[in-house]
């Protein structure tokens, strides 16, 4: 049997550089239509709507790693959501997990050519939508991917939700974010990521 040893190397970008506007590490923008609104409200990043799906970048291109975000979703008739991003090679290209407290459900998806497709988790049924969790709205939830080749594992709130699924179709490296949908009114903080090697 053969070990393998993998390093993690633990990176963190601050939503904000403590002024009222996102910190330049930061691209944002939005897939499909409208135009996403991102604020700074105290010590936190607001998304508060505008758009199909909104996204916000930072970091290198990882090929491998993870990606984790501290969120609260606040507001939204249509949906609640807050999620991170991982291979984000443009604004129509890239991977997604995502929470809704509306629907109390945690899902993974591809973004391709601007068509966003969900990924079924490993041993579900081909009618499988993500998975069931609650999803508290106005109360801080973690979300966490792990991704190596084609393999993604995603976890929410220390393991209360918990599957994996896979994809090959984005396989080169690509940066990491928080991401958002519709007329959600979400705070994001404590991004985090890191890079596996070793």
């Amino acid at each position: 049997m053969k070990a393998v040893i993998v390093a993690l190397v633990l990176l963190s970008v601050a939503l904000d550089d403590g002024e009222a506007a996102m910190s330049e590490a930061w691209e944002s923008g939005s897939t499909g239509r409208g135009t996403a609104r991102w604020e700074v409200s105290e010590r936190q990043v607001v998304y508060r709507g505008g758009a199909d799906f909104g996204w916000a970048v930072s970091g290198p291109a990882l090929a491998d790693g993870f990606v984790e975000v501290r969120f609260r979703p606040l507001d939204g008739r249509a949906d609640q959501a807050g999620g991170v991003v991982w291979r984000w090679r443009d604004a129509n290209n890239y991977y997604i997990a995502r929470a809704n407290a509306l629907e109390d459900n945690v899902v993974a998806y591809k973004m391709v050519n601007g068509r966003r497709t969900d990924l079924k988790p490993v041993g579900a049924g081909a009618r499988a939508y993500g998975v069931s969790a609650t999803v508290a709205p106005k109360a801080w939830h973690t979300l966490r991917v792990e991704f190596s080749g084609g393999e993604f594992a995603v976890r929410f709130d220390a393991g209360a939700a918990a599957f994996t699924v896979r994809d090959e179709t984005l396989k080169s490296a690509g940066r990491v974010g928080v991401w958002s949908k519709a007329d959600s009114v979400t705070e994001f903080d404590e991004f985090r990521y890191g890079r596996s090697g070793g």
